[in-house]
């Protein structure tokens, strides 16, 4: 089939797909704090000086050795290109509008805000603790939830003590804030 009769995907899908990330809201900075600011500018700094060229040698490398229709290190290679090309689009972009936040500056406050440690309890009992961070920081396994997740918008602005209303597929949940933490100035991220 020709090339002119197939679907592309647009860039936006691409964009997003490469991060394997929900998109942001539409509008909205994308919210991230020191340490997750430097991870992202690090992996884009790492794809740019050494995954890229090592890549590139590669498939200048193969490209040399003949018929690149059969050549798996030339085909593999241009694919591997294609994927870091993306990323480092993508990366880009999220640095762009990434407006970091650091936690510590609501170290002492008992109010939620991005960057906070939340311990809650849940009405059957339950207690969880976790940390509210940016959409790029995000591991529910590790305990740090988005900003734009329903528990972190449920908490926010929310006090010690508070009662807040969570919608649930189950349906409403009520949930007792129980303790709000921030690392003090200068201290790596709290745990939670």
């Amino acid at each position: 089939m020709s090339k002119a009769f197939t679907k592309e995907n647009d860039d936006a899908d691409d964009e997003e797909q490469a991060g394997g990330l929900p998109p942001l809201p539409a509008g909205t900075r994308n919210y991230l704090t020191p340490q997750g600011y430097r991870r992202l500018r690090d992996e884009l700094l790492g794809l740019i000086d050494v995954e890229r060229p090592r890549v590139v040698e590669v498939v200048s490398w193969a490209a040399k050795n003949g018929d690149r229709s059969e050549n798996g290190d030339y085909l593999y290679g241009k694919k591997r290109l294609r994927e870091i090309d993306r990323r480092i689009r993508f990366l880009t972009k999220r640095l762009d509008i990434a407006e970091v936040v650091d936690p510590s500056a609501h170290h002492g406050s008992d109010q939620v805000y991005f960057g906070a440690t939340v311990t809650y309890a849940a009405a059957d009992g339950s207690e969880r603790t976790i940390t509210i961070k940016g959409v790029d920081e995000a591991d529910n396994l590790a305990g740090d939830v988005s900003w734009v997740s329903p528990i972190a918008r449920a908490l926010i602005k929310s006090r010690e003590g508070d009662e807040v209303t969570l919608m649930t597929p189950g349906g409403l949940t009520k949930l007792d804030v129980l303790e709000v933490r921030y690392p003090a100035p200068g201290e790596e991220p709290l745990s939670p």
